[in-house]
């Protein structure tokens, strides 16, 4: 059920967290402000997503229901790894919690979801110090980058009546702001075995089938 994998993924995570993943996850009464803080934690959000989607698949797994095909996005990818069989649990978890620690160490930025097109949004982030952090449709585009290039896109936005959000993140994550992680994360991934998967996945990188190279 959903309780067997989060037991064990929280067991795993205990000594590399110093924390037990279910006490912000399900707080016990009266704890229930002090957890919601405690989830705006890089270090402990990402962990704690990775939880909850690796065992509500397992749960459905669990009653015989094996996906055909997989998409995670972003540290959702992970996750599709893990199912798959690319990477032991282990590792993803040692892996997700490395990644979520070396971000929260990276510079503070935002991140601010418009209501544009990528050919639309483009070159309103020439020369802003800006990244394209996300397509996620059509007309829905995701924009990352330090706090003072956002604000002013933001207020471009709104005098050209553009619909916005900023976005509830505390880094500038899919940005060059990232690129302190690359060297400690390939350091790891090359202590780590990894296989072919079972199952196939779309890759975030490519928006096609992962292929095995890619995997490994």
């Amino acid at each position: 059920d959903f309780r067997i994998p989060v037991d064990r993924c929280a067991g795993i995570l205990g000594p590399v967290l110093g924390v037990d993943v279910r006490t912000v996850l399900f707080p016990s009464a009266g704890a229930e402000s002090l957890a919601e803080q405690r989830l705006r934690e890089t270090r402990l959000t990402q962990p704690a997503m990775f939880v909850i989607e690796y065992a509500l698949a397992q749960l459905w797994l669990s009653w015989g229901v094996r996906p055909a095909a997989m998409i995670g996005h972003s540290l959702g990818e992970y996750v599709a790894a893990c199912v798959a069989g690319a990477m032991t649990l282990e590792d993803a978890l040692a892996l997700v919690a490395e990644r979520a620690r070396l971000m929260q160490a990276q510079p503070e930025g935002a991140m601010v979801a418009v209501r544009l097109s990528e050919a639309q949004l483009a070159p309103m982030l020439v020369n802003r110090n800006l990244a394209l952090a996300a397509v996620n449709a059509p007309g829905l585009c995701v924009v990352s980058g330090p706090f003072d290039a956002t604000d002013a896109l933001e207020r471009e936005l709104a005098a050209s009546a553009i619909a916005f959000q900023r976005l509830a993140t505390s880094h500038a994550f899919h940005s060059p702001m990232m690129g302190g992680v690359i060297a400690p994360l390939q350091t790891l991934l090359r202590r780590m075995t990894l296989r072919a998967p079972s199952i196939p996945w779309v890759s975030n990188l490519t928006g096609t089938w992962i292929n095995e190279d890619q995997a490994t």
